[in-house]
């Protein structure tokens, strides 16, 4: 038997949409406390939170997840119940199969045969899982890095099981994140009848030089690691809904994916004096999701890279595309944090996915890296 298949069946059996923990932070107390491990269920809001740890010397090694799950969506297009994992043609299927309920199942059985394997091992072996990661990430990691800093707990190493691989297992580590920037702009004009513009200030007509400057702005080059910092426009609302009315104002959302090469506080002056500069009567809003963060090549980077060489003799890339991760909670605490998974090419789509291999593959490297940080 496949034990880390099973256990991430386990987990995939029990529904977890986000912000539900479905009972998977119950079982995987459990398992780990048979081994040893203190368990800690912390609740903060609606969100459910486990922090386990097995030892108290240094360095602390960390693996961290989440439980929760994206919606199925219509579930008559799934070729199976989304939440009944099925193995079929090679491959394991069932929300969560990917992102990341195969991490979390190859966490625990690696932790398990690290243990039999060395009982005295240095160092402390830690475990944090929140029910809160694909929510609004407000109850979930975060709280429980504040709980640690509390307790003058600090991660030395972290392992984020985010599904990070593109073509095949192994081929690519996540060491940073860029950051994320979010804003909303409404720019005031005046309402009026289209027939009489000069009796009115339109506030599209006011916008629409200021965001061709934006959208044509190289905010920078990037650096080694992280690619060029992007503009996004994601929502542009206006209008009464009457063809004949010029709207009075006009609201726009847009995000900036943002590399460690610029600040937020540079991307939110720079964006300002635009709106400034085209004369804009504007109120923003902006709301920071994640600071950028990089891991450079280290003990940790080497660790797993040397982990999938010996498991998969693959030579793995380092990247830091994508979206956020919780990872950008642990990092600004001085941790070393990679994250490392599954292939991502289904996550939260119907009929996601992992070959039916993988699992245990995962829980092989993830023993790797606790035995080159640990034995």
């Amino acid at each position: 038997m496949d034990k880390t298949l099973e256990l991430a069946k386990e987990l995939i059996r029990r529904p977890s949409v986000t912000p539900e923990d479905g009972g998977c932070q119950k079982l995987l107390a459990e398992r780990l406390g048979k081994i040893g491990f203190e368990c800690h269920h912390l609740r903060f809001g609606d969100v459910n939170n486990l922090w386990a740890v097995r030892g108290k010397a240094k360095p602390l090694v960390v693996f961290a997840g989440h439980t929760d799950v994206v919606p199925p969506g219509p579930r008559e297009r799934w070729n199976q119940d989304p939440f009944l994992p099925t193995v079929a043609d090679g491959f394991l299927y069932g929300r969560g199969a990917a992102d990341m309920k195969s991490s979390i199942a190859a966490f625990v059985t690696a932790i398990e045969d690290f243990v039999a394997a060395h009982p005295k091992h240095a160092g402390a072996i830690g475990l944090l899982i929140t029910s809160d990661e694909e929510g609004p990430s407000i109850n979930g990691t975060v709280k429980v890095v504040e709980w640690l800093g509390a307790r003058k707990i600090h991660i030395d190493h972290c392992i984020v099981g985010e599904p990070t691989c593109v073509q095949a297992l192994g081929d690519t580590i996540k060491n940073g994140r860029r950051g994320s920037l979010s804003a909303r702009v409404t720019v005031h004009g005046k309402q009026g009848h289209v027939a009489y513009p000069h009796l009115a200030r339109n506030p599209i007509h006011l916008l629409a030089p200021a965001l061709t400057e934006l959208a044509a702005v190289e905010w920078d080059q990037g650096n080694e690691f992280f690619p060029k910092t992007t503009l996004q426009v994601s929502n542009l609302h206006a209008g009464t809904g009457a063809a004949n009315v010029i709207p009075g104002e006009l609201v726009m959302d847009f995000n900036f994916r943002f590399s460690t090469a610029v600040t937020h506080e540079q991307l939110r002056e720079r964006t300002e004096q635009i709106f400034r500069r085209h004369d804009l009567t504007f109120d923003i809003a902006w709301t920071l999701s994640g600071q950028p963060f990089l891991t450079p090549v280290g003990m940790l980077v080497d660790a797993t890279r040397g982990a999938i060489r010996k498991v998969l003799g693959v030579e793995t890339e380092l990247s830091t595309s994508g979206g956020t991760s919780d990872g950008r909670f642990i990092a600004p605490t001085g941790s070393e944090v990679i994250e490392f998974g599954p292939r991502n090419d289904t996550i939260h789509q119907i009929n996601e996915r992992v070959a039916v291999g993988d699992p245990a593959k995962l829980s092989e490297i993830y023993q790797q890296i606790l035995t080159r940080l640990l034995a």
